[in-house]
């Protein structure tokens, strides 16, 4: 009856939405069914922290993600606030109750020889936007930067004679990214080609055809596009060729600092979880390769 009350009180006072106040229902639900399970008759005011952690493990046991898990916990939270402020119970059983930790996903990234089959093997079609494609995918891979950062860039921060590309990143820190002799050729090509179809020297580094700057989903898209010719996984954006970039690097032996630095990154422990991603990488390496993995 109290369940009712409180999905009532959600529905007209608080007008949450139809689909949010059925998820409630089901949770409650459950952890009433749960209580009614171990012999108990559930009574909200006799229920306290310890029945409320076995309900948890119960669930994970059950192989619930930790994220179910927490918004079970919600909105049993959400029951017993409101509980309290009906005076129908003294003490909220869930004031000392933790859930799990939810596990953060690695972080997606392309392997080498998709990469090398995209930039080597793949048509990216004639002329400026046909090379100012292929150009942009090649930056991501070759730089790590961001979206944004990219988009931002202008010719004057691209310094040929050091190798070096400038870039404003986040809180508009700046920092230097080297370049190879194989990068540096094919910027200075598709500069050519990009002021060849445009008369009037552009202020951006990478434009539209008529000049203007670039927008963020247009690249986004155009990124997808032709990732799609050659990858199958989901996930294809520009933030997967800067996952890309550092899992490379690291694969490639690459100091973990110095990756760091590259991604302008300000903590070690961002930069961190490509470890984890390269060591599930060689993990997948060994039991595919090893006879006895």
């Amino acid at each position: 009856m109290l369940i009712d009350f409180f999905l009532n009180y959600l529905r007209f006072e608080k007008n949450y939405s139809e689909k949010t106040i059925v998820n409630y229902g089901i949770d409650l639900n459950q952890f009433k069914e749960y209580v009614r399970g171990l012999n108990e008759e559930f009574v909200p005011s006799g229920v306290d922290a310890d029945l409320v952690r076995q309900w948890v493990v119960s669930m994970m046991e059950k192989s619930y993600t930790s994220t179910s898990v927490n918004r079970k916990l919600s909105s049993l939270r959400s029951f017993y606030k409101y509980l309290l402020i009906k005076g129908e119970v003294s003490i909220d059983p869930l004031r000392k109750v933790v859930g799990p930790k939810n596990k953060k996903p690695l972080p997606s990234f392309f392997k080498e020889s998709e990469m090398n089959r995209l930039l080597d093997e793949t048509d990216f079609g004639e002329g400026f936007i046909g090379y100012r494609d292929r150009m942009i995918i090649e930056m991501f891979y070759s730089t790590g930067i961001r979206l944004s950062e990219l988009i931002g860039l202008a010719d004057a921060d691209v310094d040929f004679s050091s190798s070096l590309v400038k870039v404003t990143g986040k809180r508009n820190k700046q920092r230097l990214i080297p370049f190879g002799d194989e990068l540096k050729e094919e910027m200075l090509v598709y500069i050519k080609i990009r002021n060849e179809a445009l008369p009037n020297k552009p202020e951006a580094f990478f434009v539209k055809q008529n000049g203007q700057k670039l927008y963020s989903s247009l690249v986004y898209n155009l990124v997808k596009r032709h990732l799609s010719k050659v990858v199958l996984q989901k996930k294809k954006s520009p933030h997967v060729l800067r996952h890309t970039f550092a899992t490379t690097m690291l694969n490639n032996d690459a100091e973990l600092g110095a990756v760091k630095e590259l991604l302008g990154h300000s903590s070690l422990s961002t930069t961190e979880v490509y470890t984890h991603t390269t060591f599930e990488e060689l993990k997948k390496v060994y039991k595919q390769a090893h006879p006895r993995a």
